[in-house]
């Protein structure tokens, strides 16, 4: 889904999605309050889902994500009900 302003709706699903998928394992298996780095998650993946998102018009920084890494945090950083992007703080 693509906003007016030309970017990526960053949907709470499209979050898990993302996660899911650099973890190599099913969406329903990742767990959004748990810390996404007991789940699998390490460095060169985080890199790659900031970069990622920063070319789809998120703000984030690879530290905001590495400060609270749960999917939950994240989708408060990310999105919105409507999955607009928030701009950076």
């Amino acid at each position: 889904m693509v906003d007016t302003a030309g970017q990526q709706a960053f949907t709470r699903e499209r979050l898990t999605r993302d996660v899911a998928d650099v973890l190599y394992v099913d969406p329903s298996e990742v767990e959004p309050a748990e810390s996404l780095i007991e789940q699998g998650l390490d460095s060169i993946r985080l890199m790659t889902l900031v970069e990622g998102w920063r070319a789809e018009g998120a703000e984030i920084s690879f530290v905001d994500l590495a400060e609270r890494p749960t999917l939950d945090a994240w989708f408060e950083l990310l999105g919105t009900p409507t999955g607009v992007p928030r701009a950076r703080r």
